[in-house]
């Protein structure tokens, strides 16, 4: 479903202190744009209204989180849920950045030198029809990309609520290196609770639908050298080659 247009989305992000209204800028020099730049570096892909991104970074101040979705007016409402959290807990946002930017080409974001420890991809589009699984964000075309800033031993922890889309990715980061350290079908009687929900999570929960979970690792040369194996048979999945700054984001 299409957010409606906010006429103060705009306004807002853009006296937004933490909001990075030219991202790409800050290609390699991620660290640098938090107050604590040796700290642990998280990604939350496809933020959406920010509740996940928020409860996260507010309790763990000793991590920096980045938080990217695609539209403004998303953005927007995920800044109001992220001001409301950090009130709740008596602290400024020190630690979490948003910024807009498309996802398919996050490799012009970050570089190598911006080592991410952990992505979170929560509740993505499972674009089930065969010519458009390529948008996923679990898809081999997607952890091509990622692999290129992983820190090793980094953790892409994965929720979703569509099954068809979770068996695949479990396909997806076995056979491209990204060995699944974790799973569950059904997040909520796992006993884990180090994994805040999300507004789709908590709509599909009250609709009885279960939440699966997985964690899949980076393993460095290890996963490299099984994507090198892989890209030999699905060349097609290679990045392009993008010139950085080539994407512009709807905002300001």
């Amino acid at each position: 479903m299409r957010m409606r247009r906010k006429k103060w989305a705009r306004p807002e992000l853009s006296v937004c202190p933490y909001f990075m209204k030219d991202p790409s800028k800050n290609r390699g020099h991620w660290a640098e744009q938090f107050e604590r730049p040796e700290q642990p570096f998280w990604l939350e892909l496809g933020c959406g209204k920010g509740t996940y991104a928020a409860r996260v970074a507010a309790d763990h101040p000793e991590i920096n989180l980045l938080a990217i979705d695609i539209k403004s007016d998303i953005l927007a409402v995920a800044r109001r849920n992220i001001q409301a959290v950090y009130a709740e807990a008596g602290r400024p946002v020190d630690n979490l950045r948003l910024t807009a930017y498309e996802i398919g080409i996050i490799h012009t974001l970050l570089a190598p030198e911006d080592t991410v420890d952990r992505i979170c991809i929560n509740f993505c589009n499972p674009w089930p029809h065969t010519g458009h699984r390529k948008k996923r964000l679990t898809h081999p075309k997607q952890l091509v990309l990622y692999a290129s800033f992983l820190r090793d031993g980094a953790e892409i922890h994965f929720k979703t609520d569509d099954d068809d889309l979770f068996r695949d990715s479990l396909e997806y980061f076995t056979q491209w290196g990204f060995p699944v350290t974790y799973v569950t079908w059904d997040l909520h009687e796992s006993g884990r609770t180090d994994s805040p929900s999300t507004e789709h999570e908590e709509m599909f929960t009250a609709q009885g639908i279960k939440t699966k979970f997985l964690i899949a690792r980076y393993r460095g040369e290890a996963t490299d050298r099984q994507i090198e194996k892989m890209l030999s048979q699905y060349p097609k999945f290679a990045p392009a080659k993008v010139p950085e700054g080539v994407f512009k984001p709807e905002i300001v």
